[in-house]
């Protein structure tokens, strides 16, 4: 069976939940969402990226660890009331004071004897007597059966209950939206906005068989490898084992490029003239340096990351070496600003940007040229 629901990015996605949590929130819709897409894609990310802006509790399920009983709660006799009578368990979220996210993943891989006891929280917001908080939204995940996951196909029973939305990799909206965000290695960005098409490789590695693939998840892994394991030989073999041999290869050359070229505190003490001399002659080379100055911005170096970006738009005007003339620079500048401006706005850094000259410079520049 197909999934004939709307396909979106993993920031199109949170939008999508942040819109349903905020008509819940206003009484106006009650859903139980269901993410499906690739392993490794971020959904579990995106769950957690929303309870934390929403100040929420979240309560992750993994339902193939679990047994309906673990819902249920454990019963036990009350001799007052000659009943049997069961605890509440602690994974169910019951502060009515408190915004909650109840997170069951791994939904379509669940056991076919808890299904039954889903369904009631699904479509009833209870199990048993235990009822969820007006406050709780729910939100459930699993991978396909065409995913090469272990997953069952959904009855009607079940997905009849839920608002579906399948989850795709974006290169674009992974980079700028959690990529660069989570101050990831500025490699593993530099390299994925020149080869967009390795972020997720689910489906080609399912094809040819192979045992690994690119997806997000990976990448991000690989991330922490570069930081984490100096050693050549040994920070090889992690990659291979985690992207695949081949991209990994076509990776390591990027990453000991940027490793050799790219020095953010470097650039940010250095004078005006001379960070025109320290700029690598490169896009993985330049495009690391936008995110790993993105990455580590903090309030009080963002007027010189402000000035660093609007000078590199500037680097072909300033430099003997052809090399730069063939770069697209506008265009990475303007990436860097917007990454940039998004985490100011989010941080409340706005003045920086109207006291700066050069975002002053920068601005005019791209009224000059009709871009704004």
């Amino acid at each position: 069976m197909s999934l004939n629901a709307s396909r979106l990015s993993a920031g199109d996605t949170l939008a999508l939940l942040r819109n349903g949590w905020s008509a819940q929130s206003d009484g106006k819709l009650t859903a139980t969402w269901m993410l499906h897409g690739r392993p490794g894609v971020g959904k579990s990310q995106i769950v957690q990226q929303l309870a934390d802006e929403i100040g929420a509790r979240l309560f992750d399920l993994r339902l193939t660890t679990i047994e309906p009983q673990d819902l249920r709660g454990l019963p036990y006799y009350d001799h007052d009331a000659r009943k049997t009578v069961w605890y509440r368990p602690e994974d169910l979220p019951d502060d009515p004071t408190r915004p909650a996210i109840l997170f069951l993943d791994e939904l379509t891989a669940a056991s076919q004897y808890l299904q039954p006891t889903v369904y009631g929280l699904l479509q009833e917001r209870r199990v048993g007597q235990h009822k969820l908080p007006d406050g709780v939204m729910i939100i459930a995940a699993g991978n396909t059966v065409e995913d090469g996951a272990v997953a069952y196909e959904m009855g009607t029973a079940l997905s009849d209950r839920l608002v579906h939305v399948y989850v795709q990799a974006d290169a674009d909206d992974w980079l700028e939206n959690y990529a660069a965000p989570k101050g990831l290695a500025p490699a593993v960005c530099a390299f994925l906005r020149g080869r967009p098409d390795l972020l997720d490789t689910t489906e080609e590695a399912l094809r040819r068989g192979d045992v690994i693939a690119c997806t997000p998840r990976a990448w991000e892994r690989a991330s922490t490898i570069l930081k984490a394991i100096p050693e050549r030989k040994a920070r090889m073999a992690m990659l291979s084992g985690t992207i695949g041999e081949a991209v990994a290869a076509e990776f390591a050359v990027v990453a000991e490029e940027v490793e050799a070229l790219v020095h953010v505190e470097d650039l940010l003490k250095a004078s005006a003239s001379e960070r025109f001399a320290r700029f690598p002659n490169t896009l993985y080379g330049l495009n690391a340096v936008v995110f790993a100055l993105v990455g580590a911005v903090t309030s009080d170096s963002l007027p010189a990351v402000i000035d660093t970006l609007e000078q590199i738009g500037r680097i072909a005007s300033h430099s003997d070496d052809p090399a730069f003339a063939q770069l697209p620079l506008t265009e990475l500048c303007a990436f860097g600003f917007e990454m940039l401006l998004t985490k100011a706005l989010k941080e409340g850094w706005q003045d920086s940007f109207i006291a700066s000259p050069a975002y002053a410079r920068y601005a005019a520049t791209r009224r000059e040229q009709g871009l704004d």
